[in-house]
């Protein structure tokens, strides 16, 4: 294996349909990802930093997000968000989720 093909970006893309047309996202790097982790801000500010990382077409400032929040319905951005942690490989799976619960009892 030549670890130089590890340090390659490899990020992904997807194609999300809005209404308002078809937008773009990336899969965030695994340092990206990390430096959204464990910070102490509220939802609207770490979708704001999300988006901001991942989108590409349109490619947008953490301001341009907030304008969009605004604007918006209330899920269309969280349709894009759930693709960029889809992409990402970040994705909440339901069974991993109730095996969590389950574990707890």
């Amino acid at each position: 294996m030549d670890k130089e093909a590890l340090f390659a970006r490899r990020l992904g893309t997807q194609v999300v349909e809005l209404d308002a047309g078809p937008v773009i996202v990336r899969a965030l790097s695994r340092g990206e990802a990390m430096s959204l982790r464990g910070k102490e801000m509220p939802v609207e500010e770490m979708e704001r930093r999300l988006l901001a990382l991942a989108m590409v077409d349109p490619a947008m400032t953490e301001d341009d997000v907030r304008q969009w929040q605004e604007a918006s319905p209330a899920g269309e951005i969280e349709t894009v968000t759930n693709a960029v942690l889809k992409v990402s490989g970040m994705e909440v799976r339901a069974d991993r989720e109730a095996y969590r619960r389950f574990r707890k009892r």
